[in-house]
């Protein structure tokens, strides 16, 4: 069975960056698809990317890219022009498929907090 981790979250000020980490441990990590999805404060967990398991990206938002190193069994989220209303936990998920639906992924990490400071 799969474990995700994740890493990298913290305090940044507004236009500002940061890079996720998510690692996985276990073996065929790179037979599955990859998602990041985000949850505010009293708001739903909403999908931030996904990543196939040959690199094909869905980032809705172009401030984010989302990227994999099989080999490593690591996938990244590059967060770029950061705002206030992108403060949430940063979640990372595997899943079988590529989905926009959190339904879809079979494990999820413990999530890592980002702050913007406006």
């Amino acid at each position: 069975q799969v474990q995700l981790a994740e890493s990298g979250g913290g305090l940044v000020q507004a236009g500002g960056s940061l890079r996720l980490s998510c690692a996985a441990s276990g073996r065929a990590f790179s037979n599955y698809a990859m998602g990041w999805f985000r949850q505010a404060p009293g708001k739903e967990r909403e999908l931030v990317a996904v990543i196939s398991p040959t690199g094909g990206t869905y980032e809705p938002d172009s401030r984010f890219t989302v990227s994999r190193d099989n080999a490593k069994n690591m996938v990244y989220l590059q967060m770029n022009r950061l705002r206030p209303e992108d403060t949430a936990v940063y979640y990372c998920a595997l899943g079988p498929v590529v989905s926009r639906y959190e339904r879809q992924y079979t494990c999820w990490g413990q999530g890592t907090q980002v702050t913007v400071s406006s």
